[in-house]
């Protein structure tokens, strides 16, 4: 069974576009041209991912980046036609998994798509459970079912995410990287731009690790480093 790829747009050559390139790749493709009804095709089709512009006539975008990961953790890539990088500090922080640009390419689209449904293939292959389980310092973290604990209370994170804390607790005790989590967990080329990327979402995992319990240091800064996680 193919996926099925939400594709969210109110200029329709647009969506058109991504359409027949993503059916040429036989994905299945759902349409919307507005958020009301892309909200209701999320609820009724379970998309695999979601390709979302900021700018709609009825609900932003970001509104429905919000709406949809208040239930569900399928990747969402935004699409974005401002240049201010605030909107994809956003779009990071409230739980997008990529952004880009318009204009864009095509084909850098679909390779982005590719590489965020390969990452959420590889949380459902159970193939090795004695080496998908990590535990300790109240971090309860299953690979094969993208699950997530930190002192008893349910995480719920972002394929993205769920990457970086992974990547820092297997290495634990080691200094990793900005440039080593960017490249590891978006397969992409490092820029300096990136940093702030890694940063936004180690911001998040912060956030989410805090809950109500105040602070947390479980993700150390390593000032001009990197960062890490401790033994």
């Amino acid at each position: 069974m193919s996926d099925k790829i939400l594709v969210v747009d109110d200029e329709r050559e647009i969506a058109d576009v991504i359409g027949l390139y993503l059916q040429n790749e036989n994905f299945e493709v759902i349409k919307c041209y507005n958020g009301k009804d892309a909200l209701e095709a999320v609820e009724k089709e379970h998309p695999s991912l979601a390709i979302l512009d900021v700018m709609l006539p009825d609900i932003d975008g970001f509104t429905i980046l919000q709406k949809i990961r208040e239930t569900y953790m399928f990747p969402v890539i935004m699409l974005t036609a401002k240049t201010e990088y605030m909107d994809k500090i956003t779009g990071l922080t409230l739980g997008a998994d990529d952004y880009i640009e318009k204009p864009f390419n095509p084909l850098e689209l679909m390779a982005r798509v590719k590489a965020q449904l390969r990452r959420v293939t590889k949380y459902n292959e159970g193939n090795k459970p004695q080496e998908d389980i990590i535990d300790f310092g109240g971090l309860v973290m299953n690979r094969s079912t993208h699950e997530c604990q930190f002192n008893e209370r349910e995480l719920t994170l972002t394929p993205i995410e769920f990457d970086i804390l992974w990547i820092l607790c297997e290495n634990r005790g080691q200094v990793i990287s900005s440039e080593q989590l960017f490249e590891q967990v978006w397969h992409e080329t490092y820029y300096k731009q990136s940093n702030n990327t890694v940063m936004v979402h180690i911001r998040h995992l912060r956030e989410k690790m805090a809950g109500s319990m105040g602070k947390t240091d479980f993700i150390k800064t390593v000032w001009g480093v990197g960062y890490k996680v401790e033994k």
